[in-house]
């Protein structure tokens, strides 16, 4: 296997999560639809009452800072790191190769496709590297820790090594950690002073809250103010900012949600195994599972309603987010249990 190759980034990225396509796709699918096919929790966090102003005013300071506190001491990033808020992850991966320009990109994959995606949108060469000694070459490096959609966990020091070497070439190294809250221990949000590092965190996955749009840049304050200003004003909504802070402080939730997640994982590996696949790897927040019927599984269980995440590039995988009931877990062993009988 070769270090890297290149790739050409679509212009569109498909994702999961696009129920209305799967509705028009196969309308004789049962109500409700289970929708497996994203990494969200599917025990969201309970948003808290909001007062009308969070609606009727402009966000202020005071409620960003309240935001920044909570993650700060969440994802223990220490004095001297800034924690720019925006709306999403998804709005950084967009927003980073228009602040920060580069013409070599290195990618560690296979792994979320708009990394890829937006920084050939910029005009960058972008290549997949194998190693890591590819990214600390290149004018920019991106690690998805955990991968999407394998799980592949590096620890923090393989990550810390190669942010050196890229500070001392004044290179950029970006760490995407949407998937890392219930592995804290993973994390190198603790050390993104480091000049080299920008983190980025996803709110919405772990807490369950996709549509509250929210996510976090952790890096040097040089790079922050950058970042700071081609955000704008007003980068997030009121009621983003309040939901969020009120989460982020909930420590005992978390611990709970991580609990049920690790649960629900092996359960679904081994209704999955059962059936067949073999386990590639995942997260708390979701399974990759191998079959060489992959794609006559994916149709097999959106003709029952149930949607999962297949990859064009991958044949063989599908990817599988965890049932949040009873009867979504009833509905699922069902279709696994059924497939071959149409």
């Amino acid at each position: 296997m070769t270090a890297h190759s290149a790739i050409d980034a679509p212009p569109v990225v498909v994702h999961g999560g696009r129920l209305d396509a799967a509705r028009r796709l196969y309308p004789a699918a049962p109500q409700p639809w289970i929708d497996l096919s994203t990494g969200v929790n599917p025990r969201a966090y309970p948003p808290p009452p909001l007062a009308d102003e969070v609606f009727t005013r402009l966000p202020d300071d005071d409620a960003f800072a309240a935001l920044e506190s909570a993650a700060r001491r969440n994802y223990g990033v220490p004095a001297g790191v800034d924690i720019v808020a925006g709306g999403g992850a998804q709005a950084f991966i967009q927003l980073l190769p228009r602040v920060f320009p580069a013409k070599r990109v290195a990618i560690l994959g296979f792994t979320y496709a708009e990394h890829g995606a937006c920084w050939a949108a910029s005009s960058a060469q972008v290549d997949t590297a194998h190693t890591l000694d590819v990214l600390a070459d290149a004018d920019v490096g991106v690690i998805v820790n955990p991968n999407n959609p394998d799980g592949r966990l590096l620890a923090p020091e393989e990550i810390l090594l190669t942010a050196g070497l890229m500070a001392q070439r004044d290179r950029l190294l970006i760490v995407d950690e949407s998937f890392v809250d219930f592995t804290p221990e993973r994390s190198v949000a603790r050390f993104a002073n480091d000049k080299a590092l920008v983190v980025l965190r996803s709110f919405g996955k772990a807490y369950g809250l996709p549509g509250v749009r929210l996510g976090f840049a952790l890096c040097a304050r040089a790079r922050a103010a950058k970042l700071r200003a081609a955000l704008g004003p007003w980068a997030v909504s009121g009621p983003a900012l309040v939901i969020g802070a009120r989460a982020l402080a909930d420590d005992a939730w978390r611990a709970s949600a991580a609990q049920d997640g690790a649960r629900d994982a092996a359960r679904l590996d081994r209704l999955l195994i059962q059936s067949g696949f073999q386990i590639v790897g995942g997260t708390t927040l979701f399974r990759l599972a191998a079959h060489p019927q992959a794609s006559r599984w994916f149709a097999h269980l959106a003709s029952r309603g149930v949607l999962t995440r297949s990859f064009a590039e991958k044949p063989d995988w599908l990817r599988f987010g965890l049932p949040g009931s009873d009867a979504a877990w009833s509905r699922l062993a069902e279709a696994l249990e059924n497939f071959g009988g149409d």
